[in-house]
């Protein structure tokens, strides 16, 4: 047993849910950014503005988003180049064979792959064909083998989760909004959750809901403390900046998760928000505006394909207060008698320079 786990720490083989749940989870997150995401986004502007460019950059983008995660994940598990690129091809199975759940698929079959990968890597003289080939031969085997189940595992509970926010609006838009923001605060991956549940729709709009509370919410409750620099880098970056705060002092996240599980219902009841966009921009919140612009580009898409007549203003203004105006405005009330209780205190929310 002892030279099982020297050999596997020689291998930087760490079998740890820190490794697998935040590390590899947070690199699929940003894999889909690079591909999928971006993609989207590039591709909406050129459509947008008649650039056939742009929307040829976009698709080609979005065609990659397989391959583009599973290399997301063998970096953060630190495979080598060999392990790393033929992980490539196995994304791009995983996620073919997954479906609409392909996002789940190519995490848990890239993570085994690249772990097969770095067992054997440079381990023979020809590791140039031994590394690749036992790579690839595990992720596409499991792929065919487990990805279709996967997938449709967590496509059948997003569309469980979709239908329930139908059904109870209310209850689920308070639900969704609430653990879909203290996910994407946590470090781990709410972009990864969505997108690996394929949650759009009213429940998208939620999670769009509760991930703006946390992020604006953070920025102006900590205004005091960290000026316009916090403002941006929160409002516009991640709310995951506060956790060692959150560490430290729990009572702070309380402002912004209790208006998240106000601005939830209110996106599902009154404005009937829905996002129709990647389901990955579901758990992005205001990160470089991606959960607005999710939203939007639902909006064309629907318009596009008849489900909708025309963008109206109720649209407009739903998005408007319901990813930025209530959650500075409810985020900052509910701080104040918290901080006059004593519950918040001056520099609890200081970032590190």
């Amino acid at each position: 047993m002892g030279k099982v786990k020297e050999f596997l720490k020689k291998k930087d083989i760490i079998i740890s849910a820190h490794r697998y749940g935040i590390d590899a989870m947070g690199a699929m997150a940003q894999g889909l950014f690079a591909s999928l995401l971006i993609g989207t986004i590039i591709k909406t502007l050129g459509e947008q503005v008649g650039i056939p460019f742009l929307v040829d950059a976009g698709t080609f983008a979005q065609s990659v988003s397989g391959p583009a995660m599973a290399a997301s994940i063998g970096y953060a598990l630190h495979t080598p180049p060999l392990v790393l690129f033929s992980l490539i091809a196995v994304g791009s199975a995983a996620n073919s064979l997954g479906g609409a759940g392909g996002p789940l698929a190519v995490y848990f079959v890239a993570i085994v792959a690249a772990e097969c990968g770095k067992l054997v890597s440079k381990e023979t003289k020809v590791d140039i064909i031994v590394t690749p080939a036992v790579t690839i031969l595990a992720g596409v085997g499991l792929s065919v083998l487990c990805a279709p189940s996967i997938g449709a595992a967590a496509s059948a509970v997003g569309s469980v989760i979709m239908w329930a926010t139908e059904l109870q609006p209310l209850l689920m838009g308070i639900l969704v909004s609430v653990l879909v923001g203290i996910a994407l605060t946590l470090p781990i991956s709410s972009a990864a959750i969505c997108a690996a549940l394929s949650l759009t729709g009213l429940a998208g709009g939620a999670a769009v809901a509760g991930c703006c509370a946390q992020m604006v919410g953070f920025a102006v409750m900590s205004f005091r403390e960290n000026k316009w620099g916090g403002l941006v880098s929160q409002g516009l970056g991640t709310s995951m900046l506060q956790m060692g705060n959150i560490v430290r002092n729990p009572k702070i996240w309380i402002p912004p998760t209790v208006a998240s599980a106000i601005t939830g219902p209110i996106a599902t009841c009154l404005f009937r928000m829905e996002m129709n966009g990647t389901p990955v921009s579901s758990g992005m919140g205001t990160c470089g505006l991606v959960g607005p612009i999710g939203v939007y580009t639902g909006w064309v898409n629907d318009v596009a394909e008849g489900l909708k007549a025309s963008v109206t203003g109720m649209d407009w203004l739903g998005m408007v207060l319901v990813c930025f105006v209530l959650p500075a405005v409810l985020t900052w009330l509910i701080s104040l008698p918290c901080r006059k209780a004593g519950w918040i205190k001056e520099g609890d929310l200081k970032l590190d320079d």
